[in-house]
């Protein structure tokens, strides 16, 4: 997989659905809309919160309250993956 997102729908601490959607780091919203359909769960709202999580932590988490619907889950979190990056890390150790 090239870089993307994953996307997991979470209750307590067990990944209830999740799916993947490839991107560029900047293209997350883009990239989480596709990622809502796939899942069959409306966007849910992006505040500036998220975005500064993301900044920093190429990461975000969102909660019942930031979904206009009512969703089954307690949490989705997305995260920005990119395998190239991984393996640079982990070649530094060897």
């Amino acid at each position: 997989m090239a870089a993307g997102i994953w996307v997991r729908l979470m209750r307590k601490t067990h990944i209830e659905k999740d799916t993947t959607v490839e991107c560029a780091y900047s293209e997350w919203q883009e990239a989480l809309d596709a990622a809502c359909h796939k899942l069959d769960v409306s966007r849910p709202l992006i505040l500036p919160k998220h975005e500064r999580d993301w900044e920093q932590f190429s990461q975000a988490r969102f909660v019942k309250e930031h979904f206009v619907e009512d969703v089954p889950f307690d949490r989705m979190e997305v995260e920005f993956i990119d395998p190239e990056k991984k393996k640079k890390k982990q070649s530094a150790f060897f």
